[in-house]
């Protein structure tokens, strides 16, 4: 009887014992959870363009404007290329018929000499050479020049930067005022290089003529 309930006694412990092992491995073998899915990826963020806004209607046309408007008179003035020598000076001035009529010029412009300040300058403008010196073309007779629109012509300046009295002073025009012909308006031409006449009171101018194309 001790022998049979020591085997019950003990076949109850094992299988005690047995279960407490068994739990925790069977807990331990339970399925893993899913691994969570990765995000899917998200689109770029498209940023929408700027518009775009026009430009004013004055800008635009300012852009389409080819350049400055024609002067009174349907001709513009221009300082044209010089040269100086030994004292003796030589310049050009260009006028463009920038309108929409002929312009006709003959023989010499009418031509007056200013200051930095815009103040006449006192000088004899002689038509030709006006003694300064011979042999630069300035004599020839003048004659009708006739220019269309976007035609152009010329005439000379000519004078001697020259100090003859030590106690006068040297004089220089930095304004051409000038009237191309009888009835034309007068327009005033700033230079770039002066008429730098020293004491000698005078310059010479040459005829109207026509520029090649």
């Amino acid at each position: 009887m001790i022998t049979k309930r020591w085997g019950r006694r003990m076949a109850g412990s094992l299988a005690g014992g047995l279960a407490a092992v068994l739990v925790p491995v069977l807990a331990g073998c339970e399925a893993a959870p899913p691994p969570e899915r990765a995000p899917k990826p998200t689109a770029p963020l498209q940023v929408p363009p700027k518009p775009v806004t026009p430009a004013p209607q004055d800008e635009a046309k300012a852009s389409e404007d080819p350049g400055p408007k024609c002067p009174e008179g349907g001709f513009r003035l221009s300082e044209g290329t010089g040269d100086a020598a030994m004292g003796l000076r030589v310049e050009s001035v260009r006028l463009d018929n920038c309108g929409t009529a002929p312009i006709t010029l003959n023989g010499y412009p009418d031509l007056r000499l200013q200051d930095k300040k815009g103040a006449p300058v006192q000088v004899h403008v002689g038509q030709g050479s006006n003694g300064i010196t011979t042999g630069t073309g300035f004599d020839q007779p003048g004659q009708k020049v006739v220019l269309q629109p976007g035609e152009a012509a010329s005439f000379g300046l000519l004078w001697r930067n020259l100090v003859t009295e030590v106690n006068a002073p040297a004089v220089e025009g930095w304004f051409l005022d000038i009237m191309p012909a009888p009835g034309r308006p007068r327009q005033v031409l700033k230079l770039t290089r002066p008429v730098d006449l020293g004491n000698t009171g005078k310059m010479g101018i040459s005829p109207w003529s026509k520029e090649a194309r």
